[in-house]
């Protein structure tokens, strides 16, 4: 089994993205959520698996894969306990995945963008490297130094909020805002669109899971 997974959720979905990230994947585990089975279907991406209660997607998409394909089907009750996302995510674990790359994730319903932020907890608990991408966005957790080298950034910002708890001890270097053993609390927006102002920005703390998001302002601006 690879040992990377491409998971294509329900959100937004940007195909040149889509495909750049399955093309610099060596065999990539490609798992369809729902309505992102339909993404795959129609531009004849064949996935590892397929989960989800598939609500949102037609009766032909459904029957392709269960009767013309060897695709892995994983239907569920619309009437869960967990997002389709989740169940993607779980099931990477599961077969071993040690790293996932997310897409989909993001989109119009804010609520969905939060759960699946909070998703990440699960991989980020099992040791495996997750992340939330799209064009403008790369969303992961951290849980203690993070090193990002200016010349690799993702976008021109990044900013940092906890997960779940205040982060105490919390320090930034090399950024044009920096820290100093500061409290990190759930309530504020004090770390917001910071930027690297050095070859790198370090950050540190001694315990906790912190939200790190890097984000840049228009699509143009890819790297």
């Amino acid at each position: 089994m690879s040992k990377r997974a491409v998971i294509i959720s329900g959100g937004t979905l940007y195909e040149e993205l889509i495909e750049k990230t399955i093309r610099e994947c060596e065999d990539p585990c490609i798992i369809g959520v729902d309505k992102g089975v339909e993404f795959l279907y129609h531009h004849k991406i064949r996935p590892s698996y397929i989960v989800g209660d598939f609500d949102s997607l037609s009766h032909e998409i459904v029957d392709y894969y269960k009767n013309e394909t060897h695709v892995s089907v994983r239907e569920f009750n619309p009437v869960k306990d967990a997002s389709d996302t989740e169940i993607a995510v779980r099931l990477a674990i599961t077969l071993g995945c040690h790293e996932m790359v997310i897409l989909g994730a993001t989109g119009s319903r804010v609520d969905h963008l939060w759960a699946n932020i909070q998703t990440l907890t699960i991989p980020f608990k099992a040791g495996v490297d997750a992340v939330i991408l799209d064009p403008q966005n790369r969303i992961r957790l951290i849980g203690g130094e993070t090193h990002l080298k200016k010349e690799e950034a993702f976008g021109d910002y990044f900013s940092v909020f906890p997960l779940g708890e205040v982060v105490y001890g919390f320090n930034i270097r090399g950024a044009k805002y920096p820290l100093t053993e500061h409290t990190l609390t759930p309530y504020d927006s004090l770390c917001v669109s910071n930027q690297i102002e050095e070859d790198e920005v370090v950050i540190d703390f001694v315990s906790g899971i912190v939200i790190l998001m890097e984000t840049r302002d228009r699509e143009e601006k890819q790297k």
